[in-house]
């Protein structure tokens, strides 16, 4: 499929990967399955990048954007794994619907 190097087939990847993202986040009750959809939205923004920094003339600019996209989804998963490990040892549970309850 992407052995025609245009860049429609890259972005329809992109595009795929993020529905798929937004989906998982929207159905999943469950905390890790809502990580990983976020995960996958920001891989869609990262072939994203890739994919025009190839085509137009940004040069390495995508790919800096895909790194620093990178460093940020490492950041935000060690945090928010840290949340949901104590909000189940305070709860024995990761449902998102118990989350909303919370008061702070």
């Amino acid at each position: 499929m992407l052995a025609d190097n245009n860049i429609n087939s890259y972005l329809l990847v992109g595009a795929v990967l993020f529905v798929c993202g937004v989906i998982c986040m929207a159905t999943k009750r469950n905390g890790i399955g809502v990580l990983m959809g976020v995960e996958l939205v920001l891989n869609g923004a990262n072939v994203n990048f890739v994919a025009f920094s190839k085509f137009t003339r940004l040069g390495l600019d995508g790919q800096v954007f895909s790194l620093f996209v990178i460093v940020l989804a490492a950041a935000e998963a060690a945090v928010a794994l840290a949340i949901a490990l104590n909000f189940y040892n305070n709860h024995l549970t990761i449902d998102v619907d118990r989350a909303s309850k919370l008061r702070g």
